[in-house]
Parts: structure tokens; sequence; C-alpha cells
């Protein structure tokens, strides 16, 4: 039944030994649990990840794709996983009947998941504890069931009728019908079994073995592209060397491409250059600009599609460059004077290791589509490839990778780890992350930063913002620009949810964004070692 007012996240945290940011409290007492059981940022990272996909499956989750930007402290070294999911073999645009619908939802708008290759990949690599310790906080809340918020029984309102007319609505609505009330418990007895066949035999049966096996089978009865051949090219991620740049003084690491790192360091670029006077988006000029620094960053990103995997001998393009930045600060200056849907979290540990991790399955609860048998959503990413232009780096081909969004973060001072940040929100990522750093470098409080009001400039002109925070004679502002002006609530779904961690001298404060169910916690006392057969 309705409970009615469900308790508040704790949305602000210190702790001198660990500190955990997620987008749902009971993700980040599974990361902080780790810490305390004497593991690493990247047990926490992992063990949050997990468990994001069974309290927050419209977002993420075993069927979607994971990005992760990390500094392993012991080893000195930054980089970034790239953890795209992959065009099945099957999957070409002469194989689609109606590319429109068919790659929107549905089982042909699936790739092939990645998440759980990435998530062992990084277990293995850089954490300590074992799998089976990492996937037990996941594996309780799919059993004995977490709270529906108010959140997540409007997203689930909202895409009920897509919910009912497919596969996923036996899982996700009572009696495949009604939907789950605010404060009622919701368990997912399928995927608990899941996650425990995870911990018994290892990732790999999610590739290679039974669930493969369900995977395929579920794919044929519902004329899906993805089979065996395609799970058993297990899409392990790819090591890159991140993209950096530098924020008033800051070194900034973030995700290459395919992600969108290089969105925002154009956008950082450009706002330095602004003159310092226009720089504040609290007033009319500073709100305009940073509108125009949005919107022309992503025509950039638009017009100079990049794949590395595709082009490894072009060099980057302009949109990295400094006097490409300031040339565009100019002209935007002296113009002035005349439904995707992720999941991020951020991790510090006390020996200084830093995750930054983001994951999705794509749009709001994905597919649409999932098996009773196994529980989890499968993502539709194939809406995130280039359908018309052939000669587009991401334009659909078997075992191609989609165009990500999403840009983790980490920045340093001096050669230690800062912050750590990201967000989800498809094309308002890097948006909000810029400007959560432009305040925290006006000298806002982390606090303070995460939770001010936010707008999105979109390429075509419509500036999206949250009015009733703003001054009220910004809409007429934008209006006299000839943009449009899309009123959106007070912290705004719509616009991002950043969760960060920074370290002030020895303790480490985490935010989580309000915009959402997320909580931030750290350790109490430090926590005892890993053991030595872990």
């Amino acid at each position: 039944m309705d409970i009615g007012v469900l308790p508040e996240p704790q949305r602000l945290a210190v702790s001198r030994e660990g500190m955990v940011a997620t987008q749902h409290h009971a993700a980040t007492a599974a990361g902080v649990a780790m810490l305390d059981a004497g593991g690493n940022a990247f047990d926490a990272a992992v063990a949050a990840a997990f468990a994001l996909g069974v309290c927050e499956p419209v977002a993420s989750g075993l069927g979607g794709q994971t990005m992760v930007l990390v500094h392993d402290a012991a080893a000195g070294r930054t980089f970034a996983l790239d953890g795209s999911s992959r065009a099945p073999n099957r999957a070409t645009q002469d194989a689609l009947v109606n590319p429109r619908a068919e790659r929107r939802r549905g089982y042909r708008s699936t790739t092939v998941p990645s998440t759980p290759a990435v998530l062992d990949y990084l277990r293995e690599a850089h954490g300590t504890l074992p799998l089976a310790d990492l996937l037990q906080p996941a594996i309780d809340l799919a059993e004995n069931g977490f709270r529906i918020s108010r959140l997540q029984h409007s997203l689930t309102k909202r895409e009920a009728k897509y919910l009912r007319a497919g596969t996923a609505g036996a899982i996700f609505l009572r009696n495949g019908k009604l939907l789950y009330r605010t404060g009622a418990v919701f368990r997912q007895p399928a995927l608990g079994a899941t996650l425990r066949r995870l911990a018994e035999h290892g990732v790999a049966d999610f590739y290679l073995g039974d669930i493969a096996a369900a995977i395929e089978a579920d794919m044929e009865r519902h004329d899906g592209f993805i089979r065996r051949d395609d799970l058993a090219q297990i899409p392990q991620p790819i090591e890159r060397r991140p993209l950096t740049g530098r924020f008033f003084g800051h070194r900034v690491f973030t995700m290459p491409p395919p992600g969108a790192g290089r969105t925002l360091i154009e956008m950082m670029n450009i706002h330095q250059h602004l003159p310092e006077n226009r720089r504040d988006s609290q007033t009319r000029a500073g709100a305009v600009l940073l509108a125009e620094t949005i919107r022309r960053a992503f025509l950039d990103r638009a017009d100079r599609p990049f794949d590395p995997a595709f082009y490894p001998q072009h060099a980057e393009k302009r949109m990295l460059q400094d006097d490409y930045a300031r040339e565009i600060a100019g002209q935007i200056n002296r113009r002035y004077s005349g439904h995707g849907e992720t999941t991020h979290l951020s991790v510090m540990d006390r020996a200084g290791n830093a995750v930054a991790l983001t994951q999705s399955i794509e749009n709001v609860y994905g597919s649409c589509a999932a098996t009773a048998e196994l529980g989890f959503l499968y993502n539709n990413y194939m809406s995130a490839f280039e359908h018309k232009d052939i000669s587009h780096p991401y334009y659909l081909r078997p075992n191609a990778v989609p165009w990500a969004s999403v840009a983790p973060t980490i920045v340093f001072r001096g050669r230690r780890p800062w912050l750590v940040i990201g967000s989800p929100g498809s094309e308002r990522i890097t948006p909000s992350i810029l400007q959560v750093l432009i305040r925290l470098m006006q000298g806002d409080t982390p606090l303070e930063a995460v939770t001010a009001p936010r707008l999105f400039c979109s390429l075509s002109g419509c500036v999206s913002l949250e009015a009733s925070r703003l001054r009220d004679d910004l809409p007429q502002v934008f209006e006299e620009r000839g943009l449009t002006v899309d009123r959106r609530e007070a912290f705004s779904f719509y616009l991002g949810c950043v969760q960060l961690v920074v370290r002030e001298r020895n303790e480490l404060y985490g935010v989580a964004d309000p915009r959402r169910d997320g909580s931030a916690g750290g350790p109490r006392r430090r926590p005892a070692a890993a053991s030595e057969d872990a």
C-alpha cells in the first residue's frame, strides 16, 4: 500500500575513509558496505552499479552498457574504460522493416549488453573482493525488494502504455497492468535468481552459459537480433586514453569518443575565454552566453563525429583546441553585444583511487522488453546509431558501437584527484557537469553547486530552464534573442542529476543531486582490511 512520504535520502555526506554518491540510496549503501568490508573504490563502484540495476531499473541494469573513468592511485594511472555495447551481427539497416519504431522499442532495438562484462573487468583488474560479495547487495534488493519512490512511480506512469505493449509489463507492473504505488515494496525474484547465478558461475555465464541460452531463446521467440554468436563475442571494455583539458587551473580528465568528453572540454574552453563579467549565469548576459556556449558545442559535436575504432589515423578535431575556443567565445560575446536515460555514480577511497561510472539502458525503461525468466530489461541503444548517412562513423552496421552522450570526469589538483563527477540525462549530461564546475570555481560549496538552478539549450535553439528558481526576466531575454523557452519545474528530472565526490584536505564530501532519488555516504570508521583470500 501507499505509505505516503518516504524518508528523504541523505544528499550530503562527509567521511575520511571513502565516499560514494549514486542516484539511489540503496545503491549508495551497497557501495559503502564494500568500503566497510575493506574493499577499495573499485569494489564499491561495482557493487553500487549492480545495485543500481535493481533499484533504478528505469535507467540501468544487466541489459545495458557502462562507461568508466578510473584513477588507480597505486599505479599513478588515469584511464577510460570504453564499455560500449555492440550492434548484433544480424542488425543491418535492411533488416529493419520499420526502422523508426523498431529501433526505439522492442527486441530489435537492443544491442549486445556490455554492463556485466565491464563491471567484472573492473572488479578483476582493480578490485579486491570476490564477485559474489559485490553482487550480494543487489541480490538482497532484488529478493527482498525496495520501496517505489515518487519519481519511479511517475516515470512508470509515463511509460506504462509501452510497458503494457511489451514484455516488460509483466515484471514492472502489478499483474502486468497496474502501477505500483509510491511506497509499495517491489520485489524481483527472477532478477535475483539471475544475479545469484552470476555470483555462482561468473559473468561468463551471461555470454556463454545458461543465461546466454535464455537470452537467445527469448530473442528468437520475439524476432530479436541477438544470438549466441553475438554474446560469445563478449563486449569486453577497451582501455582508452582520456581526453584532458584545463579549467581555471585544474586539470580535467574526461571520456573520449564514443563518449561526449570532447563536448565538455569545448564548453569549458569557451567559457574560460568569455569576458569575466559575463561568466555569471545568474546575470542576463551570463545566462544567454551559457546557453549559446552549450548550443555551439553541440553543433560542433554533431558536425564532427569521431570514432577512434574506425578512424585512429585522424588527429583530434578543432573542438579541443584553445585557439578555436577563443574564436568561438569572441563570436558568442559579439552576438550578445549586438529523453535518454542513464545513471551515474562517483566513488573515491582513502587511498586516492577514484571511479566515475556512467551506465545506461538508453531511454527510460530501455526497449520495454524483458524476459520474465531473467528479470532484466534490454536496452534500446539501436536508437543511438546513425540510420541515414552511410559514411557516418556511427552508422548502423554489424558489431558497431553506438554514439554516447556520457562524460564521467575526474578533476585533479596537482597530482591527486580532487573531484569525481558525472551525470545522466543524454545531451543534458555535459551542460549539467559544466554548470556545477563553473559554480565550484566561483566558490560555491559542493552542495550549493549541485542544487543550483540549471538550464540547457538544444541545437534547435530551445532553452529549457528551471524558471521558478532563476530570475524572472530571463525567458523574455531568451525570446528576444530568437530562442524558444521551455519552462521546467524546480529540480527538474530533465536537467541531469550530478553525483560528485570532492576531497578537501583529509575529508571526502559526497553530494547526491536532489533531482532524483540519490544519496551520498561513507564509512564512519576505518574499514577492516580485505581478507587475504578475497
